[in-house]
Parts: C-alpha cells; sequence; structure tokens
C-alpha cells in the first residue's frame, strides 16, 4: 500500500484495525452474509472498535475521529464484505452522522450511542415506489394530528429495512408542489404501524433490503430531524456523505477483485507457463491497478474536503461515486474474465464481488443523475 497525501498515520492505524477485524471476523462470514444472514453481531463488534461511526465523538458512541476515517474503514471492510459495507457506510456516515447534527436532544441521548454502537439499527427510508432519483417527488405524509405527526406511506429498497429498530423517514409536510420545499425527516421507531416485507436482489445480499409500509404511525414533535419543510438539505448532505463512502465501497471491491485474480495468475498455468507470464493478462491486472489508485485519490480528496468543509466537496462526492461505482464493474468483469470458469463459479469470491459491485452504480444515486448533478456543478463554477 502506498502512502496518500490526504491521510495521516491516524488514518494508518484505523486502515490497520480495519484490516484485521476484516480479515479476521468479516472474511469468514462474507458467504454467509452473501446467503442472507443479517450481519448485527458483527456490526456491535465494529461498533464496539470504533469503526462504525469514527467521526462522531466519543460521548455519543464514536471514536471521535474524522470523514477520512470512516472512509478507509468502509473501504477495507468492502474488501471483505461489500454488503456489510453498504450496511455500515448508511449507519455510520448518515444516520449517525444525521442524528449527531441535526437531531433534537432527546433523540440524541435516546438513539445515538446505540446507533453508533451498533447496538439498535436504524435504516434510512427516503426511496418509494414512485420515485428514487427523483426523491423531491415523495408521497409519504406526515400530517399534523392533536399535537403529533401522522405519518403514512411507503418506502422502497431501504437497506437494513427488514431488521431495523428506527426508521429515518423522509416524508412531505406541505403541498406536492413544492417538491423538496416541503419535506421534512422524523425518526420513527419500530412498532405495529410498520409493516415490511423483503426484497431480492441480484447482489449485496444480507443487506436486509426491504419495502417499509408506514400505517398512521403517530410520533411527537421531538422526532423531527432538522427544521421542518427543510429535511431535504439534511437528505443532501446525508448522500454526499454516503456518495463519498459509496466511492470507498467500489475502491474496496476493485483491490479485492484486482488481489483475487493476480493470486490466480500466478498460481495457474495455461501452454506450459503461468497465466502472468501472458503479456494480455499484465496489461489488464496493470490497468486495473493504474483505474484503482487514479480513483483512489479522488475518494480520499473528497472526504479530505469534507473534513475541511471545502466547498468542493459536493462535487467530489459525486465524483467519488460515479468514478468509483465504474471501476467497481469494470475490475470485477476483469478479474472474471482473466480467472475464466472459475471465476464464473460460485466458489470464487470474484462472482460475489461481480454482484455486488453492480449495485455501486445504482444505490445512493443512479450514476446518470449523479451526472446531471455534476453537470449543474460545472455550470456553477466554470
Amino acid at each position: 500500500m502506498y502512502s496518500y497525501p490526504q491521510l495521516s498515520e491516524e488514518h494508518s492505524l484505523v486502515r490497520k484495525t480495519a484490516r484485521e477485524f476484516a480479515e479476521r471476523r468479516v472474511a469468514p462470514a462474507a458467504r454467509r452474509i452473501d446467503e442472507g444472514e443479517y450481519p448485527r453481531d458483527l456490526l456491535r463488534e465494529m461498533g464496539d472498535l470504533g469503526l462504525l461511526a469514527p467521526h462522531i465523538p466519543q460521548e455519543y458512541g464514536g471514536a471521535g475521529l474524522d470523514f477520512r476515517s470512516m472512509v478507509v474503514a468502509v473501504e477495507e471492510i468492502a474488501k471483505a464484505s461489500p454488503a456489510l459495507a453498504t450496511v455500515m457506510e448508511v449507519q455510520g456516515s448518515m444516520i449517525a452522522y444525521n442524528l449527531y447534527h441535526y437531531a433534537t436532544e432527546a433523540v440524541r441521548e435516546k438513539w445515538l450511542e446505540d446507533a453508533a454502537k451498533g447496538r439498535r439499527i436504524i435504516a434510512f427510508a427516503l426511496s418509494e415506489p414512485c420515485c428514487g432519483s427523483d426523491a423531491a417527488a415523495i408521497q409519504t405524509r406526515a400530517e399534523r394530528r392533536g399535537g403529533e405527526w401522522a405519518i403514512s406511506g411507503v418506502k422502497l429498497w431501504i437497506t437494513s429495512g427488514l431488521y431495523a429498530d428506527a426508521y429515518l423517514v423522509a416524508a412531505r409536510t406541505g403541498p406536492p408542489e413544492l417538491r423538496h420545499r416541503s419535506i421534512s425527516l422524523f425518526l420513527v421507531e419500530r412498532s405495529q404501524c410498520v409493516e415490511v416485507s423483503p426484497v431480492r436482489v441480484m447482489g449485496v445480499h444480507g443487506t436486509g433490503t426491504a419495502e417499509v409500509k408506514l400505517n398512521d404511525c403517530r410520533v411527537g414533535e421531538e422526532a423531527l430531524v432538522g427544521r421542518l419543510n427543510e429535511g431535504f438539505q439534511v437528505v443532501l448532505d446525508d448522500l454526499n456523505n454516503g456518495r463519498t463512502c459509496v466511492g470507498a465501497i467500489g475502491l474496496g471491491i476493485a483491490q479485492a477483485a484486482f488481489e483475487e485474480a493476480y493470486a490466480y495468475t500466478k498460481r495457474r498455468t495455461a501452454f506450459g507457463r503461468p497465466l502472468a507470464d501472458l503479456q494480455i493478462v499484465q496489461h489488464y491486472l496493470a490497468n486495473v491497478h493504474a483505474q484503482t489508485e487514479a480513483v483512489r485519490h479522488v475518494v480520499y480528496t473528497a472526504a479530505l474536503y469534507r473534513d475541511l468543509k471545502d466547498p468542493a466537496f459536493p462535487m467530489y462526492a459525486q465524483l467519488a461515486k460515479v468514478l468509483a461505482s465504474r471501476l467497481a464493474v469494470d475490475a470485477t468483469r476483469t478479474a472474471m474474465q482473466v480467472m475464466g470458469g472459475f471465476g464464473y463459479s460460485t466458489d470464487s469470491k470474484v462472482e460475489m464481488l461481480y454482484r455486488d459491485a453492480k449495485a455501486t452504480e445504482i444505490y445512493e444515486g443512479a450514476n446518470e443523475v449523479i451526472l446531471n448533478t455534476v453537470y449543474k456543478f460545472l455550470e456553477k463554477f466554470l
């Protein structure tokens, strides 16, 4: 591993801790997670190590570090299990961050430490059957009734939705024609008013992806996260964190695929010599490595800009997501091609990585939507 100007010795220690945990605990469980096992115990263990939400202050269950620490930890976990890294990044970079910065003191005291420690899981409930990429068009409604809010609607593609103890719900609190200017966020505890159904997906199995129906769920004013009708700004803040972490997941997937393919070409022979001696194979691997290193600098720079509160962060968050997700798909496809039939078999880790990689081009904003956002930044800054 090279040294990177965006990272310090502290980040190297975080990487070492995350890598050792991934090798010792996550790698042996990766196939069970891929078969559908929700990794709740591993989330708790990561919480105890300060890896689940390292950028949250220690008094609230984090490690008191920075966002770069979060990104480095996600990258290392993704090498072993992209599914676990996906749950981790939502819980740490979005939910815990959101509660710390925007929740009422009552909600923060009740939920934040448990969320940062992985003792209780909170799902981010934004997407709906009507609208994924067009989040400003959501139809879930929250209406004031007798001093409380009544929330009803359907959410879809919700990571951890099957197993969550609570949901951070985006709901409309004003006229639909106001779009993003009439959306608020509420923390809704799981109860009989919440109905969940599993959603079967191609990859990132074990993430508890679900459809979540909210049937007249009642919450008090303290459940409001952020200001009334200003929830969409909180959502954008969350998504920029999440997109940077998806960049880290893409890096982890690409690096893991490269390592699997590289090791295979050293031990597999063809035409009387190792595959690694064939120039085309060398070019395949060298190209993946070159692309990975280039994208790594973008992802780390995005995380650095977040820590510095640099106005370039939102743009770099988009770049990190779109470039690293493309890299993940390209790297796993190349690794599978190099490894041939074995790479395509379910005995190969690359087969799992290949399925998981595709999700990174879709979740936290489809890449086409990300590119729309990038273009808007170009019009603003150029």
